[in-house]
This record gives C-alpha cells, structure tokens and sequence, in this order.
C-alpha cells in the first residue's frame, strides 16, 4: 500500500474512533462511523462540533442526578 493510502487510512480511523468516542461507543456501528469519517476527510470536515450522528438523550441529566422536586 502506498504512503498516502496508509495516510489516509491513519487518518480516517482516528477520526472514526473520535466520533464513536464521542457518540458514546456504541457497539456495532463501526461501518457507519469509518464512513462518516470518509465522508468528513472528503469534505475537509474534520471537527466534531456538528455531528451527524445519533445524538438522542444527549441534553438529558444523568441518571445519578437527583430530581428537584422543589
């Protein structure tokens, strides 16, 4: 494999795992994220401030949070 291959391929596998990182590891989407992160380095979109992914739940408390029933 050529330099820029392994390159590229570097890149889109650190960029894959930050946005599963991000989307809370979720198992067995690692298709779905190694093709975001193609899709991204295509399009010079390397930061991870507007996520496509799934996303739902992430403006909820955390379940150790108590409610305030005040």
């Amino acid at each position: 494999m050529s330099d820029f291959h392994e390159t590229r391929d570097h890149q889109i596998r650190s960029l894959a795992y930050q946005l599963w990182e991000e989307a809370g590891r979720p198992v067995g989407r690692e298709d779905e994220f190694w093709q975001l992160a193609e899709e991204r380095l295509d399009h010079g979109q390397t930061d991870l401030a507007n996520d496509d992914l799934d996303t739902a739940g992430a403006d909820s408390f955390p379940a150790s949070d108590p409610v305030n029933h005040t």
